[in-house]
């Protein structure tokens, strides 16, 4: 059995966040699978197949700091080994519409993987999901909590797309592979190849709040899982994600 989680922030406020691409990601594989989700673990899940292995996929609700309490806690329940887990995250230090998997090493101060080290330690697996950097370290927080702007529809659906119809290779466990198959059915888009244009930039230090530049964190009385609206799940992996585009 093995356990792919996605990285996000729960709630219709952060849906089109840079951050959540790791949710856009697990929406799209169980949309593609046919999959329903359910809320356990302080987050949502849904089981999936691939041959005979069953993929249980868990999109934490606990907030981007807190998301390995959620992955830590679902790994425990079907005993799976940190090596047996696998992370969809957005990654800063690629350009957008770039993957690259990668199997332990450090967190490089992502907040998700932060939690998740002190929960499951660093031998997991991550697909890490280019979106570019916005220039200088300042502009980090306020940039991934930026909404993706319409016109990157052209690379993050193309990318979503074909991490999901490759993702059979790694269930599998050949990275490599997985990896290979992305990068020739959605090649990033040369004029992004070395980040965002200066346009899309989040903010400049000092023009918005200390509290608008932090980390989400879950409020007073606030649940920290959201249920799936079923009735109105999509028909098709990315009718969910261009919606998203379209409010």
């Amino acid at each position: 059995m093995l356990l792919f989680a996605g990285l996000g922030n729960p709630g219709a406020k952060y849906a089109r966040n840079r951050h959540n691409i790791g949710f856009m990601a697990l929406d799209a594989i169980a949309s593609r699978e046919g999959a329903s989700w359910r809320a356990k673990f302080q987050g949502e899940i849904a089981e999936i197949r691939f041959g005979s292995r069953k993929v249980v996929l868990l999109k934490p609700a606990t907030f981007m700091n807190l998301s390995g309490q959620s992955v830590g806690e679902a790994a425990r329940f079907y005993g799976i080994a940190a090596e047996e887990v696998t992370v969809f995250h957005d990654e800063l230090d690629l350009g957008p519409g770039r993957l690259k998997v990668k199997r332990g090493g450090g967190h490089a101060g992502h907040n998700g993987l932060r939690s998740i080290h002190s929960h499951l330690g660093a031998d997991y697996r991550r697909v890490r999901l280019g979106i570019g950097h916005p220039g200088h370290k300042d502009r980090v927080s306020g940039y991934v909590l930026h909404d993706f702007p319409k016109a990157d529809l052209d690379w993050v659906e193309p990318l979503i797309d074909a991490s999901t119809r490759s993702i059979g290779h790694l269930v599998e466990g050949d990275d490599a592979r997985f990896q290979s198959e992305v990068a020739r059915l959605a090649p990033p888009p040369a004029r992004l190849a070395r980040g965002p244009a200066m346009h899309d930039a989040a903010p400049a230090p000092g023009s918005v709040s200390p509290q608008a530049q932090a980390e989400p964190q879950p409020g007073p009385g606030k649940s920290t899982v959201e249920k799936a609206e079923l009735k109105d799940a999509p028909t098709s992996p990315f009718e969910a994600l261009k919606g998203l585009f379209k409010r």
